[in-house]
């Protein structure tokens, strides 16, 4: 009978810390949201954190979703794959080997010389700039990617 008891103590915790974890924090953006909670349960291939935060944040914004695949975020890491890079003078390159400008999880997590914050790891983002309720744009902390122009000689 205590078994059962504590099981679902146990459960409540659990859940309890779920959302603690997983609700963004006020005047936080997607993008920031998306980006931070990547680094702690990865992408599993849909948008999964994306769809998290419009439900809590912007239940209206029906159309995230297509508005995100137009420009090439059909998962929670291709939204910064092909749609949007942090800010080139945000970057916090010194033990960074990406090429500036390139996108935030381009590269995998790993150790970086020196113990300092790993390489792909959103322990360097800076802090979010905030936007309005309800708003599913990005603070001024990201920019859009431009695809580049194939030049046909």
């Amino acid at each position: 009978m205590t078994d059962t008891r504590t099981d679902a103590i146990a459960e409540r915790l659990l859940r309890e810390a779920a959302e603690a974890i997983t609700t963004p924090e006020q005047g936080e953006c997607l993008h920031c949201f998306v980006a931070r909670l990547l680094d702690a349960f990865g992408c599993d291939g849909e948008l999964r954190l994306a769809r998290r935060y419009r439900d809590l944040r912007a239940p209206r914004a029906v159309a995230l979703e297509r508005r995100l695949a137009a420009v090439g975020g059909t998962c929670d890491c291709e939204i910064f794959l092909r749609g949007w890079w942090l800010r080139e003078e945000l970057e916090d390159d010194e033990h960074d080997h990406r090429p500036r400008g390139r996108p935030l999880r381009a590269t995998p997590v790993r150790a970086a010389p020196g113990g300092a914050a790993p390489v792909g790891s959103t322990d360097r983002l800076p802090p979010c700039a905030g936007v309005r309720p309800g708003s599913t744009q990005p603070c001024s902390r990201w920019v859009r990617r431009r695809p580049r122009r194939q030049v046909w000689w």
